[in-house]
């Protein structure tokens, strides 16, 4: 059984973008160890213009497939990028698109929760990655096995929650933390079953 990992960006406040949803401000964090620790340890989490900038050709170490919401896949449609992810298996939730924009992703209408639970049960050495976004991390609470948050040193107020669902508490428990120089924490979490 693969595990669904929710690997995700947000603010010490837990937002993973402001009300609109616009994470941009974290970009500047990306730099320096931080960067070559994420190319290294997670390179198929980089897109795939980031990858080609960067020179990162190698293995995938983490996941075969990426699972997105529509408004993380709309960043990467406003820059002109139909397949961010083009290295990955590509899945995008959504009601409003009619027709995927490209022919190597494909496009969850409904049931979220059933593909992902396909998905978990293929075979296959790697997991699956849950890009974003806050309802659909809510939607799928539970079927993530893995929770990996790189919290940037910035606080937003108010903004786009981790999951945007209300739902009762789960446990996870506290696995690898690393800190970088610039202000950035990683942690990774393991679902308690």
């Amino acid at each position: 059984m693969r595990k669904l990992t929710y690997y995700i960006a947000c603010t010490i406040d837990g937002f993973i973008g402001d009300p609109e949803g616009d994470a941009t401000s974290m970009y500047k964090y990306a730099e320096d160890s931080y960067l070559e620790w994420m190319g290294a340890e997670y390179p198929e989490t980089i897109s795939a213009p980031g990858r080609e900038a960067l020179g990162i050709d190698g293995p995938h170490k983490h996941f075969d497939t990426v699972v997105q919401g529509m408004a993380s896949y709309r960043l990467a449609l406003d820059v002109g990028l139909t397949s961010p992810y083009g290295h990955l298996r590509e899945f995008v939730a959504t009601r409003s698109l009619a027709e995927a924009p490209h022919p190597d992703v494909e496009l969850i209408s409904d049931d979220l929760v059933g593909r992902v639970r396909e998905l978990k049960a293929e075979d296959g050495p790697l997991d699956i990655w849950l890009c974003g976004g806050s309802t659909v991390a809510g939607e799928l609470i539970e079927e993530i096995d893995e929770l990996v948050i790189k919290t940037y040193p910035q606080v937003y107020g108010t903004g786009m929650p981790m999951f945007g669902a209300g739902f009762e508490a789960r446990d996870f428990e506290l696995g690898d933390v690393r800190a970088f120089d610039n202000g950035v924490i990683v942690r990774t979490y393991s679902r308690k079953r």
